[in-house]
């Protein structure tokens, strides 16, 4: 079916260069965008074209490597805004992780809490009291769902274990803590365990290591290392923000355990598959994957699904088929979180590489530091660079029980301080990669660059589960950051183009990272062609055939798009109101977010302003929200074109009926356009009726009239121009 669209698109430019007695100015935008949009169903086809599956096989593992043997694992937690992402979201997150199924010898996990907030740290203290009854209970119980609050809201104590009650008591006790922690002005007094964070400003503090938790006893059924992080901040300094914080977390943990492999998750994705690290470890150990395999990247999924998916977020269609592609060329984008890397790639590394060579480069020698070139590369201090060394020979680090009581702190405040990548390759060459806003993106596509390969691990039942979006707020900020961020990639000199011209990234996977990249570009073409209904009809012309056979194909793509994208939300066990849902966002997202996602590399590239990283605001669901599935506004620029997009479809609509009433009257058609444009400008409505029902709304559910005046302002301007430049 895509291939049969791809051919009828084909058709449909053919035929604008083959009617060329029909030319006119909408003609002419009209087979621009058409042109545009075959050029980038071709990249959809070419992603799609060879899906890819991976299975993973547990007991495989252990035929290669004993269960007592497993690698270390570094489990990274990223926060930012105890009140975008509240505490006890970050809490569930961490007390999933630190309940794996996995020896917690080998575990260490590390929270970056790049807002400096005291309430962060004092909800991670509070969970560590619980963790010590958590992770035994679910490791006794074989709990499956290892998120407190997910595994009490789906159970009841009439059908489980004898510490049930008792469990979901404490839990209940460290919800009300932090809390009530969250609703004070001063959560803490800031003394004792709590005076280093006075004085301190979320952007202006010094750096804060504190280890919260460390697993002395070596019990492989504890509860692993925990460790809390806040990187020094001052202003004068670029922070690079979650990127930074990630590079942050790489050098204090090489400080710390050095685990080859690095687990990196966002605060409100917890763990959903208490086993996937030996799913992962299927395909990083495996013989082929040691040599080829960069990172493992697992799926997005969400609990918190919204009824038929009102805000079009889930993702649920668009991985299974566009990642399902991705994975059978050479892999899956890295999606920033719910991934799984090895740390020898993180410092830059190549997969065809020869240790000793690589080892000269980096200025190891004989066993012996060459500092100009490791402080070039990797900073000052000697002792993350000999953790370096030993993550480049993958030789295994297995410190002593006491693990922390020796770590030279100085040495992890240092490389934690917001100088020490200051002529160093940290975020050029290693690490994570900075210069966009979808540095994950960019990480991962510089490993591609370099011939790695990536492998997505879906295990049954999902590995991860996180918050989505509650509000369409939360989802177009999310959409315009993403896009943003994705375009400045392409007019970077990490374009994936100049990747396989000039690297070793595959041609099909740069035209899969060409149809993701321009996101934001995409608004453009997209908007002219919604305005050119309007337009024909203002200015009685056309823009699609009429009263003859060529009118059957752009009919066709419609039809045969529709009924695609429907059949592929029906077999991923989606319903159609899901379908529609999507299909609606996907028009209003595109034509505000990711056109404002343009506008914003826009005037980057032209340095009058920089880009904004916009944290997304993650909340537990509720379900008896009164917002479940209504449009809220605010007045954000990022819903004044939208706007004008809809009052520029109603007027035509009018202009429409109060020419055909003309025309009744008089007897006579005195009109060019069809039927076709008539429809195109109703059909946009109806996916910008949410925005309709805004103009009439009241209090939040009602567009500001600020915006509402600046919408009217613009549609004034195009049929204003239409009627003096263009009128026939």
């Amino acid at each position: 079916m895509d291939s049969l669209i791809f051919v009828l698109l084909l058709t449909l430019v053919s035929f604008r260069l083959y009617s060329i007695d029909h030319y006119s100015f909408p003609w002419f935008v009209a087979f621009l965008c058409e042109s545009w949009f075959t050029l980038t169903w071709f990249t959809t086809i070419s992603t799609k074209w060879t899906p890819a599956i991976t299975t993973t096989h547990l007991p495989r593992l252990f035929l290669r490597v004993g269960e007592g043997e497993l690698p270390r694992v570094d489990v990274f937690v990223t926060t930012a805004d105890p009140v975008l992402e509240p505490p006890i979201i970050t809490v569930n997150t961490v007390l999933s992780l630190l309940a794996l199924d996995y020896p917690a010898t080998s575990l260490a996990c590390y929270v970056s809490d790049d807002a400096c907030s005291p309430l962060t740290y004092y909800a991670l203290l509070e969970a560590t009291k619980f963790a010590k009854l958590w992770v035994p209970f679910c490791k006794k119980y074989h709990v499956q769902v290892r998120a407190p609050f997910r595994y009490f809201t789906h159970t009841n104590s009439h059908s489980h274990f004898p510490e049930w009650s008792k469990i979901k008591e404490e839990y209940e006790q460290l919800d009300r803590k932090i809390q009530n922690a969250c609703q004070k002005l001063n959560p803490v007094p800031l003394v004792g365990e709590y005076a280093v964070f006075s004085k301190t400003e979320r952007k202006n503090h010094q750096s804060i290591i504190k280890v919260i938790w460390e697993n002395k006893e070596g019990l492989s059924d504890g509860v692993p290392h925990l460790i809390y992080i806040s990187r020094e901040k001052r202003p004068q300094h670029p922070h690079h923000h979650k990127a930074g914080a990630m590079n942050v977390l790489t050098r204090v943990s090489a400080l710390m355990t050095n685990a080859p492999y690095i687990l990196n998750v966002d605060c409100d994705m917890h763990v959903n598959n208490p086993k996937i690290v030996q799913h992962a470890l299927c395909i990083l150990m495996d013989s082929k994957g040691e040599k080829e395999v960069a990172f493992v990247q697992c799926p997005q999924r969400f609990y918190d699904t919204v009824k038929d998916d009102a805000y079009g977020n889930q993702l649920v269609a668009l991985p299974m088929y566009i990642g399902g592609g991705f994975a059978g060329l050479q892999g899956i984008i890295y999606a920033g979180t719910n991934c799984f890397h090895r740390r020898k790639v993180i410092y830059g590394l190549s997969p065809d590489y020869d240790i000793q060579n690589v080892k000269k480069d980096f200025g190891f020698t004989n066993g012996t530091l060459s500092e100009k070139k490791t402080m070039h590369i990797f900073g000052t201090s000697k002792g993350f660079a000999e953790s370096a060394n030993q993550a480049l020979e993958e030789t295994t680090f297995t410190p002593n029980n006491n693990l922390f009581k020796s770590l030279d702190l100085g040495a992890a405040y240092e490389v934690a301080s917001c100088s020490y990548e200051y002529s160093t390759t940290w975020g050029k060459q290693v690490g994570w990669l900075y210069g966009s806003t979808s540095e994950d993106v960019l990480t991962g596509l510089v490993m591609h660059t370099k011939g790695w390969r990536s492998e997505v691990c879906s295990p049954d039942p999902m590995a991860f589960m996180g918050c989505s979006p509650q509000d369409n707020l939360g989802q177009m900020a999310q959409h315009k950051r993403w896009s943003s961020g994705l375009f400045d990639i392409f007019l970077s000199k990490h374009c994936p183009i100049f990747g396989t011209l000039f690297g070793k990234l595959q041609f099909r996977e740069c035209l899969a990272y060409v149809w993701i990249t321009n996101w934001a570009l995409r608004s453009v073409p997209e908007i002219c062609y919604a305005l050119l209904p309007a337009y024909c009809i203002i200015t009685n012309s056309r823009f699609l055939p009429n009263k003859e056979p060529g009118i059957w194909i752009p009919t066709s793509v419609f039809v045969m798009y529709h009924v695609g994208t429907l059949s592929e939300h029906l077999i991923s066990g989606l319903s159609a109101r899901t379908w529609w849902n999507n299909q609606r966002m996907g028009r209003i997202t595109t034509m505000t977010s990711c056109f404002s996602g343009f506008l914003d590399i826009v005037l980057k590239r032209l340095r009058i302003c920089d880009t904004v990283f916009e944290i997304t605001k993650k909340e537990q669901a509720s379900s008896n929200d009164e917002n479940a599935g209504r449009f809220t506004f605010n007045e954000s620029p990022i819903f004044v074109p939208g706007t004008a997009i809809l009052l520029i479809q109603l007027a035509a609509l009018v202009t429409s009926w109060w020419r055909w009433q003309q025309c009744f009257v008089k007897n006579e058609l005195a009109y060019a356009y069809g039927l076709g444009e008539v429809f195109c400008s109703a059909y946009l409505v109806l996916c910008y009726l949410p925005l309709l029902k805004g103009l009439f709304g009241e209090g939040k559910y009602g567009i500001p009239s600020s915006t509402i005046i600046k919408a009217t302002l613009l549609a004034f301007l195009f049929v204003y121009v239409c009627n003096t430049f263009f009128i026939n």
